[in-house]
């Protein structure tokens, strides 16, 4: 048997940081994102000669094991089998024979929440192979668990909710296990409008989105970063209010305020090459934008007029990254079996 899983990649619009435990679990956060029609790819073949084969094309990573109930961290594809560990132990009870293979649309460390996108799509894998009792709220948690508890990466809670439920979503999260997911019904042609304005560059800069995340930490205890925090939590709302009204200058307005309150709480987040995209984008068209994700590299995005698009475009793909197309999603992840 073989089964498969997509899984979109998010956009990050408002809000994104106040999902940090450090933050929510005192004053709540407030994230409104939505998924785009980039993807994570998997694909689970059951086997039946006791070997476990985990493949990620993507990073050049291929590691094979004896079948057991527990496979221990030894620095390679770790996460893969974390999630299996947690698997076996909560649900399955046994150990499996398969092979896993898995790549992502985007490069690692680009902002768009690929890491937790992966886990996700591993679990819907499994979740379809064995007919798991796991809904959307479930696989989100537990993702969120893998990934923050059992493998102890640092990060938000936003992304395993974005990969799961899809669509535009303003989350509020009360601490970082009890998350509410509201969806928003935004009309096509809102949805259509935005995709026009928006202009997504990746920069060719990938970094790990724990390490800035913990920098970040370190820094809310500072008057000044906390209040740029409730900035950018007040930008969610207002984020959502502005797409309902389909009031795109506001939109513009926010993004940029949100890039500005983002430099505030931790310095790393930008750097002479983000800030000089920024300033040429600004000089070509662009009304604002910011990255997505925790900064420092990965994706930007930018706000920009429609007409001057294809200029913006033509001059972005000239520096070291590229512009990439995208169109925003309302399905979550899913799976089938072949």
């Amino acid at each position: 048997m073989i089964i498969r899983s997509q899984t979109p990649l998010r956009l990050g619009l408002a809000g994104g940081g106040t999902d940090i435990n450090l933050y929510c679990d005192q004053y709540t956060g407030y994230v409104l994102n939505a998924t785009i029609s980039l993807y994570v790819h998997c694909t689970l073949t059951e086997r039946d000669d006791e070997k476990i084969i985990f493949d990620s094309s993507d990073t050049n990573a291929k590691v094979e094991y004896k079948s057991k109930d527990f496979l221990e961290n030894d620095g390679k594809l770790d996460l893969y089998k974390a999630i299996y560990n947690r698997l076996v132990k909560d649900y399955i009870k046994k150990p499996l024979s398969f092979s896993l293979h898995t790549y992502s649309d985007v490069p690692s460390g680009s902002g768009l929440g690929g890491s937790s996108t992966l886990v996700v799509g591993i679990i819907k894998v499994f979740v379809e192979w064995l007919n798991l009792p796991l809904g959307e709220y479930e696989i989100a948690r537990l993702a969120y668990e893998i990934e923050r508890e059992d493998m102890a990466i640092v990060g938000g809670a936003q992304d395993q909710y974005a990969a799961t439920f899809g669509g535009f979503n303003f989350m509020e999260f009360y601490d970082q296990k009890r998350v509410i997911v509201n969806p928003l019904r935004i009309k096509n042609w809102i949805a259509s409008e935005l995709e026009a304005r928006v202009l997504l560059y990746f920069t060719n800069i990938t970094r790990e989105a724990k390490d800035i995340e913990e920098h970040k930490k370190g820094k809310l205890g500072d008057e000044n970063s906390l209040n740029a925090m409730h900035a950018i939590k007040q930008d969610a709302l207002d984020m959502k209010e502005a797409l309902f009204r389909a009031d795109f200058d506001k939109i513009a307005q926010i993004l940029g305020k949100s890039w500005q309150s983002k430099k505030i709480i931790s310095d790393i987040v930008s750097n002479d090459e983000l800030e000089r995209i920024y300033h040429l984008a600004i000089e070509n068209g662009a009304y604002s934008g910011k990255t997505s994700g925790a900064g420092a590299g990965g994706f930007m995005f930018f706000m920009v007029d429609p007409i001057k698009k294809y200029k913006l475009k033509k001059i972005l793909n000239e520096q070291q990254g590229y512009v990439q197309e995208f169109y925003f999603t309302k399905e979550g992840a899913k799976s089938w079996k072949i």
